[in-house]
């Protein structure tokens, strides 16, 4: 598995796995600032090459904030390592996640939910915290950089394929295949929804998870894509046809 940390602007770094067997990047973002922050860990396996990745730029025991867009294994697998080699760094989601996930687990201390145009201040970077409920779990929520004016949209936006740091191409009717099988969204509606309250945002940067990060004028093709076409649940489960209930009576 291949691992590379590339600055993208303004002290935001993707660190990118690529991942044969699901033919997509799993990312991460390390933003560089007075408070360090993370926005998602990679899952267990990866933790060595995330934690080498953050080292290149600052020392991950100065992590203030460990950011989780959704509550899922490739999002938190490596969050306790980290935390607790970063002592002084808290847990960041929504406060639906926080109050569900992390208190489910047992984490109570060090940790802090957020809820709508809520801010957190990192020294030049300032977050602002979109909840986005089932877009595509219940407890998702989007961050926006102010600074560079930048979105973090957690699962929303991926591309398949090993891509590069940045993109500007219309990667779209890849992304609503791979939605198609993966079946990671219940409803084109709440994604739709949040696909346009993001056009009205009119961001830069888009900092996908899956992928490359789009530019902000390349934005309107995916957008047209989730508008004009079906992705939502259709029986399949990461390629795999699942059965639908038998009728009774």
């Amino acid at each position: 598995m291949d691992t590379r940390i590339d600055h993208i602007t303004g002290g935001i770094y993707r660190i990118s796995h690529w991942d044969e067997k699901y033919g997509l990047t799993f990312n991460q973002f390390l933003i560089d600032d007075e408070r360090p922050t993370l926005i998602h860990t990679g899952t267990y396996e990866h933790y060595e090459a995330v934690r080498k990745s953050i080292a290149e730029v600052i020392d991950p025991a100065k992590l203030a904030n460990i950011i989780l867009l959704h509550w899922e294994g490739d999002e938190n697998g490596g969050m306790d390592r980290l935390m607790a080699e970063a002592k002084d760094s808290q847990l960041v989601g929504s406060a639906l996640s926080i109050g569900l996930n992390a208190y489910g687990f047992g984490l109570t201390e060090r940790v802090q939910g957020f809820t709508d145009g809520e801010k957190l201040e990192l020294g030049k970077h300032t977050l602002r915290f979109l909840e986005t409920p089932h877009v595509h779990h219940w407890d998702s929520m989007m961050v926006v950089e102010e600074s560079t004016n930048g979105l973090f949209p957690s699962d929303l936006y991926l591309q398949p394929g090993d891509q590069p740091p940045v993109i500007s191409e219309n990667l779209s009717d890849s992304m609503i295949e791979m939605y198609r099988g993966a079946g990671i969204f219940a409803h084109e509606k709440p994604v739709r929804a949040v696909a346009d309250r993001i056009e009205s945002l009119a961001p830069d940067w888009i900092h996908t998870m899956h992928g490359g990060t789009i530019k902000g004028e390349s934005l309107p093709y995916f957008t047209s894509a989730l508008r004009e076409n079906d992705f939502a649940y259709r029986g399949m489960l990461l390629g795999r046809e699942v059965q639908a209930p038998a009728e009774t009576g």
